[in-house]
């Protein structure tokens, strides 16, 4: 049997790391985000299924289940879609800016799982096993960094629902992971964070020695579903070996110390 997936912020980055993972590994896949145009060069070249959507809008999220529902049966929901914007101090944040990564950050990942529960079980009612939920938060939900605090809260907050989530489905076979990554160089996250400035966004990368890149993130989340039905991974926090931790970052090659060291 095919299973079906449906994968957020798919027209780049990670999500659509994730879309060419699992249609590698096999798995029918929806790849969503908004912009269309993207989304269809990539049904194009690895046989996807997309549907444009922003998935902050409760219009969107309701035609989106629609056309999953029609279509067939949906075995996993994949949540990548999110992002941040700015790196202000608290005292100098823009409102828009906080509500925008509120939005796109916990009210979709709220909206999406509402609105596809009900097809994840309909999906386990019709062919039996399991079903999977998945969503990338980041370790910026775990951590607190200067010019990080519209950001750290949006994504604690992503998790805090993925945790109540996990507590409220206790009794069902639905599996809720949640995969954590640290500093991961995709072609457009940093670069949207500071409002266009390349320089700035490779100052961030700068001498870091192999940063995570989208497909190390999409094989840990291939690697989740593919696992036993009855085994669930909680919480997959990955970083690049270079950040020891979310203030702690090497640059330079990375190298043992010696006797002299």
């Amino acid at each position: 049997m095919t299973r079906r997936a449906v994968v957020t912020g798919a027209s780049s980055g990670i999500g659509e790391a994730v879309v060419r993972a699992l249609r590698a590994a096999g798995w029918d896949v929806v790849g969503v985000a908004r912009r269309g145009e993207r989304l269809a060069a990539l049904d194009a070249e690895v046989g996807s299924a997309s549907f444009a959507a922003d998935l902050t809008q409760e219009g969107d999220v309701a035609s989106l289940a629609e056309h999953l529902a029609s279509s067939g049966e949906l075995h996993a929901v994949v949540h990548v879609a999110g992002g941040a914007r700015g790196s202000d101090r608290v005292e100098d944040g823009r409102a828009e800016d906080w509500r925008w990564m509120f939005e796109v950050n916990v009210l979709s990942a709220q909206l999406l799982t509402a609105a596809l529960l009900p097809l994840l079980r309909r999906g386990i009612a019709a062919d039996g096993g399991h079903a999977d939920t998945v969503f990338i938060t980041s370790t910026a939900a775990q951590n607190a960094y200067p010019g990080g605090a519209g950001y750290n809260a949006a994504k604690a907050g992503e998790s805090m629902l993925v945790h109540a989530l996990r507590l409220e489905l206790n009794g069902e076979p639905i599996r809720v992971v949640e995969v954590a990554p640290g500093m991961v160089r995709t072609e457009e996250f940093t670069l949207n964070r500071l409002g266009g400035d390349r320089e700035a966004a490779d100052r961030l990368y700068d001498g870091v020695e192999q940063p995570l890149v989208a497909a190390d993130v999409a094989d840990v989340v291939a690697y989740a579903l593919a696992a036993p039905g009855h085994v669930n991974l909680d919480l997959v926090t990955m970083r690049p070996v270079a950040q020891s931790a979310q203030h702690l970052l090497a640059r330079g090659p990375l190298q043992p110390r010696t006797t002299e060291d």
